[in-house]
């Protein structure tokens, strides 16, 4: 074969895999939209949760949110695609943003210590690994720090006064001379404790509070105008979650009761923290996991490096932890995202890299048996229409 049809060849090959799929038309994109919707009844059918909303962005940009089932089943209100729930610990996912960001400023360091910034508090002393704990430590679960909403005491506190403005520091408190895991970057341990932690050394490294470094800094600038701190009581479009009687807090049934919900979620801090919706979930995936919250390439690679999560809470087989994402493996290519639950809701968003498409699914209730099957699955019938076309 001439020389100059095997170069022909070898370019168009090229541009072939440089230019992808096709952008859908918006006919196609609508079409797409419906298969969606349809194939989130038929799930729907098959379970006996309440009510399912999912979000999904497209490599192009768009993005849409459908849902099924209800908000209240007793007074058969529909839930909405805008209805707003709980996200749980993808706010860890936030939080992460923002340090990260600090970093890039020269304000905290990765390898800092804790003790640089919170140090001087009077309890510090009683702090476990306390001496030896970095930010990084925090942020990837490598602490070894107890969970502190297991401790004994903490339901009890928050069910005797569901108003109460909880100050992180009292959250700590309830781990201080505890026995660790292991030693600082020798396991892993998902814990919120260490997002608690890290949520102090970020206000005291940036000098304003968490929740208003996040509005400025992520979500204003990204337009994720339905994401909102979950820092009350009440929180504007936010529906009922439904809680299963096994959970951490002990709540039964509808979270709200008479336009409240029934504690007050602002204790989560720098654990989650956020009430968002799938679509926005997804926008965000897409956003933070092609560094689009970041000035560096090289911060991006920080936030995806992960550690070893095969055991435990936040981990499983094949799974790594970067700062503040979980590294999975798909049907797709690696996917980045994270997990969410909060007293009657479940969220699962997933970025897929390979294909620039993220896809979030949230459950107004906690009772994962209801389900019939796991969030990822879940997302994994979206993506078999939104990245296979099936």
């Amino acid at each position: 074969m001439p020389r100059f049809l095997v170069l022909l060849m070898l370019l168009w090959a090229g541009s072939a895999v440089a230019d992808g799929p096709k952008p859908l038309t918006d006919h196609q994109f609508e079409q797409l939209r419906g298969k969606v919707q349809a194939k989130l009844d038929d799930l729907r059918a098959t379970a006996e949760f309440p009510g399912v909303t999912v979000g999904f962005v497209l490599a192009d940009g768009r993005s849409a949110g459908v849902s099924s089932g209800f908000a209240d089943a007793a007074k058969k209100v529909l839930l909405k695609p805008d209805d707003r729930m709980l996200a749980g610990s993808i706010g860890k996912t936030y939080v992460a943003a923002v340090v990260l960001q600090l970093v890039e400023e020269g304000k905290i360091g990765l390898d800092d210590k804790l003790e640089k910034w919170l140090g001087k508090e009077p309890w510090y002393p009683r702090l476990p690994n306390g001496p030896d704990l970095t930010i990084r430590h925090l942020l990837n679960h490598t602490a070894g720090l107890p969970e502190y909403f297991q401790a004994k005491g903490v339901t009890e506190a928050v069910k005797a006064d569901p108003d109460r403005v909880w100050k992180p520091e009292e959250l700590v408190a309830y781990v201080l001379d505890a026995k660790p895991a292991f030693a600082p970057g020798k396991g892993f341990a998902y814990a919120d404790t260490d997002y608690i932690l890290v949520g102090m050394a970020a206000e005291k490294a940036g000098g304003k509070p968490l929740f208003a470094e996040i509005e400025r800094r992520l979500l204003k600038p990204l337009n994720l105008d339905k994401t909102t701190p979950s820092d009350r009581r009440v929180i504007p479009g936010l529906v009922s979650g439904h809680a299963a009687i096994r959970n951490p807090f002990g709540y039964q049934g509808p979270t709200i009761v008479d336009g409240k919900f029934v504690m007050n979620p602002q204790m989560e801090y720098a654990g989650g923290g956020l009430a968002s919706t799938p679509e926005d979930l997804a926008r965000w995936a897409k956003a933070v996991y092609e560094g689009k919250a970041f000035q560096k390439k090289e911060t991006l690679t920080a936030m995806l490096t992960g550690v070893d999560a095969g055991t435990g809470r936040g981990g499983g087989k094949g799974v790594k932890y970067g700062l503040g994402v979980q590294i999975r493996e798909s049907e797709w290519g690696p996917s980045y995202g994270h997990g969410g639950w909060f007293p009657g809701y479940l969220s699962e968003v997933e970025y897929f890299a390979d294909h620039k498409v993220a896809i979030a699914v949230q459950f107004n209730t906690d009772a994962e048996r209801s389900l019939k099957k796991g969030l990822r699955a879940y997302i994994g019938d979206v993506a078999k229409l939104v990245i296979e076309g099936k």
